[in-house]
């Protein structure tokens, strides 16, 4: 097993840095591909397994270059196509912009071709931890947006999500007992709360 040293004066390895949290979920490993499969299958409800990671950036290397920011874009067994994203300090245009990658994502699979029509199109889901702003005024860490008709409740049921998981709510969450929490409740608290101390 390779080991890692730290140095009595080098910083924290904070899992909500970005290039930190794709290090651990991105590795060439049953270990690191089971953790995101389920990662995803927590906020989407559904059980799902990761089958191909297809990021664009390069693997990391340096745990500790956080010049560039990182996503994990990754396409499960069935095909459905998600992208996940660490976002330690978030613009106020979040939402929006989570927005129009969401349709990226969505309107990116190709459907031309003789027998394929709108109904070939997978599920895309677009999640993003959202680590120290809070966008939304209400109190609840989890939500779960879709297209939907406001005035009269009516859900379109269309195949596009944007899940977002705002660690700053986590206030109540975290004074649960570990075994009362639900897979939600403790996957954003491991995000929250985990440093790894070199000490």
């Amino acid at each position: 097993m390779h080991k890692i040293h730290f140095e009595e004066n080098d910083e924290l390895l904070d899992i909500r840095y970005d290039n930190v949290f794709k290090a651990v979920f991105t590795r060439d490993n049953p270990s690191s591909k089971g953790a995101l499969s389920r990662l995803i299958s927590a906020l989407i409800d559904r059980d799902v397994s990761v089958s191909a990671i297809t990021a664009n950036e390069p693997p990391i290397d340096n745990v500790r270059d956080r010049q560039i920011r990182f996503d994990i874009r990754c396409k499960t067994e069935k095909g459905e196509l998600i992208n996940v994203e660490m976002s330690l300090n978030p613009k106020p245009f979040e939402p929006v912009r989570l927005e129009y990658y969401t349709g990226k994502l969505f309107t990116g699979q190709d459907i031309r071709g003789s027998g394929k029509n709108y109904d070939d199109l997978k599920e895309a889901y677009q999640i993003a931890i959202l680590a120290r702003e809070r966008f939304f005024q209400d109190e609840t860490f989890l939500h779960n947006f879709e297209y939907y008709d406001p005035v009269h409740g009516m859900s379109l049921n269309g195949r596009s999500r944007i899940i977002t998981m705002e660690l700053s709510k986590l206030e109540e969450v975290v004074k649960k007992p570990v075994d009362e929490m639900d897979e939600k409740e403790s996957w954003a608290v491991y995000f929250g709360y985990l440093n790894l101390s070199p000490r």
